[in-house]
């Protein structure tokens, strides 16, 4: 799975939340396996390789999504915690409106 920064700014946090054991235990229903995580160095992003978790692999696997796109979107659900200074710098602080 590949998780990409928006801007390089939040590279730091989405490393420091998406740790290889902060993965294996959300994943842990499903990945029987270690985790590993690699950088891709110019592209501010980060890939993810969750061993033995599809079952046999693509073709073999009878889960739902043998490829693991699923997997990446289910990824999305952690929360990254980012200095609200930050996030305001982008627009994406919240506001008493958007939290209702």
């Amino acid at each position: 799975m590949g998780i990409m920064a928006r801007k390089p700014d939040y590279l730091p946090y989405i490393r420091s939340a998406l740790t290889e054991d902060a993965v294996k235990t959300y994943f842990a229903h499903l990945c029987n396996g270690p985790v590993e995580r690699f950088d891709l160095p110019g592209s501010h992003a980060l890939n993810f390789l969750l061993h033995e978790s599809l079952g046999g692999g693509g073709i073999a696997s009878v889960r739902i999504d043998p490829q693991g796109k699923g997997f990446a979107q289910m990824l999305l659900d952690i929360e990254i915690p980012v200095p609200a200074k930050l996030a305001e710098n982008d627009g994406l602080a919240m506001t008493k409106e958007s939290a209702a």
